[in-house]
């Protein structure tokens, strides 16, 4: 192609001074021009983006892609491995005729590529290194989406929180939460709330058999310690940024218990990272997938959060990328948010479909060379409408692009290899085994049977080094505050008593702050 052609035109706008990208090569009227390069520049990964488009169009094969080059830059990645085929990232690809063809519309000097890989599951029963969140660090916005509760039992749930926060009784498991809403429902719980509100035995009904379907799908195995820590999140071999797979395949009966869970991390992450300005490249990404399950039925409160968080998150230095099928799953004043769009084929069989075509097609910058609405109905698997943010930050053109094909391989590595991956993984040993200790259950336990003369149960796990007992309550004319105080100076007390009594501050989704 000349100089002169569309395609050169367009790719123009793609050019940068600084570390990139390259998603592909420009097309135009079906070809594709080689020294068209589409790229992201590093810079703006921190302005986050969306990889849309309908099942079977390469969203996968999207993700694979930047996720290898991300890697290839120092950059760790984050990406939820929803059906087990993200997995070829930690081998090596093999060269065959379509790749090679691929290579040569891309413009692309292919190399066999595997990037260090570490493989992760939710709680206990997975293929990977399971993780764990504590009820009291996930917060109870966050919780609340994955119990499907409503504004009214997400209002008495924080209640609930905010009284065990203020008593210094840790919610670890579901059997903490438990323990404490069935105190509350008791008489003497219902004194306890007295100035601040109640939990009426209808809500706190709902809120248990919310818990008990949880656990029912092995959810209460991922609430739990050792808590995870999102600094081994960020970490680089050899010069590669380890790329973090969430398998998920065993969660596959609970999705908002993942796509919550990844918020989770965001907002500690958030909350942990010093301010970092202007970057040359991010310190981490996040891929999002199927993130219309993070948006489906979420309270205002929760989608207020996230739009907060994906606007402040940029100045910690990380990018986030989410993936769904229609852009129109996600809200307008988070999608406004996204500067880089990789937009595979839509559909657009039915009235609905139509619009979402047509609201699709709103979003993007205008084109004097393709017809969006029938381009983007059009693409070909492994091709995109395109358009990013230039390293001025202003909006690039819209380009039809032919994508770069990953250099990992491109199918699942198989059960078995990731759970050897995982057995050899360093964070085995951090994650492995479920530590049950010294929480709400056992301190309201202890009470009663101390109450009743009893010796109070042994917590799951030893007691970490006592800690001294907390400061005492104000009057509440011997109810139990008064008694829980008299209990935990006592011997028995004093033992059960443990470093988690310190002071609970809450940040953007209600998640205890770490100290």
């Amino acid at each position: 192609m000349a100089e002169n052609t569309p395609a050169r035109t367009i790719a123009a706008g793609y050019d940068t001074e600084g570390a990139a990208l390259e998603l592909g090569t420009v097309l135009v009227d079906g070809t594709p021009d080689p020294e068209a390069k589409v790229r992201i520049p590093l810079a703006m990964l921190n302005r986050h983006g969306l990889v849309a488009g309908a099942t079977g169009t390469g969203k996968t094969k999207t993700l694979q892609a930047l996720a290898g080059q991300l890697s290839d830059n120092g950059v760790p990645v984050l990406l939820a491995d929803v059906k087990g085929d993200l997995s070829g990232l930690a081998r090596a690809g093999e060269s065959n005729a379509k790749l090679e063809q691929r290579a040569a519309d891309t413009g692309d000097d292919w190399t066999p590529t595997a990037y260090p890989t570490q493989f992760l599951s939710l709680g206990d029963g997975g293929i990977a290194v399971p993780v764990r969140a504590t009820l009291t660090q996930f917060g109870p916005i966050l919780l609340s989406k994955v119990l499907g509760l409503n504004a009214t039992q997400e209002s008495t749930l924080g209640l609930i929180f905010h009284w065990a926060d203020q008593r210094q009784l840790p919610l670890l498991d579901t059997k903490d939460l438990r323990a404490v809403i069935q105190h509350l429902t008791s008489d003497e719980g219902k004194a306890d709330l007295k100035g601040i509100g109640g939990v009426s035995s209808a809500t706190a009904g709902v809120i248990l058999r919310a818990l008990v379907n949880l656990e029912a799908q092995g959810g209460d195995t991922f609430f739990g310690e050792p808590e995870f820590d999102p600094a081994d999140l960020m970490t680089v071999v050899d010069g590669k940024g380890t790329v973090t797979l969430l398998e998920l395949a065993e969660r596959a009966a609970n999705p908002t218990l993942f796509s919550t869970f990844l918020m989770w991390l965001l907002a500690e992450l958030y909350e942990e990272l010093p301010e970092a300005g202007d970057l040359d490249r991010p310190k981490l990404v996040f891929f999002f997938d199927e993130a219309h399950l993070l948006f489906a039925d979420a309270s205002k409160a929760f989608l207020e959060r996230i739009e907060q968080t994906v606007k402040l998150i940029r100045s910690k230095g990380v990018g986030v990328f989410f993936c769904t099928q229609l852009p129109t799953d996600i809200p307008n004043e988070v999608l406004s948010q996204l500067g880089a769009r990789v937009q595979h084929a839509l559909r657009a069989f039915t009235p609905d479909d139509q619009k979402a075509l047509n609201r699709t097609v709103k979003t993007y910058p205008k084109s004097d060379v393709y017809d969006l609405e029938s381009a983007l109905t059009s693409l070909g698997t492994g091709e995109a409408i395109v358009t990013v943010l230039s390293e001025t930050g202003a909006p690039t053109p819209v380009a039809w692009t032919r994508l770069r094909a990953p250099r990992s391989m491109m199918a699942a590595i198989g059960d078995d290899a990731v759970r050897e991956e995982a057995r050899k993984s360093p964070l085995q040993a951090k994650y492995g085994e479920m530590v049950d200790r010294d929480s709400a259950y056992e301190r309201l336990t202890g009470r009663m049977t101390e109450a009743a003369g009893e010796e109070p149960a042994a917590p799951g796990q030893p007691a970490p080094e006592q800690a001294p007992p907390p400061a005492p309550q104000q009057e509440d004319e011997g109810g139990f505050i008064s008694k829980v105080g008299a209990f935990l100076q006592s011997p028995t007390g004093r033992q059960l008593t443990n470093t988690v009594t310190r002071e609970v501050t809450r940040s953007l989704f209600g998640t205890r702050r770490r100290r």
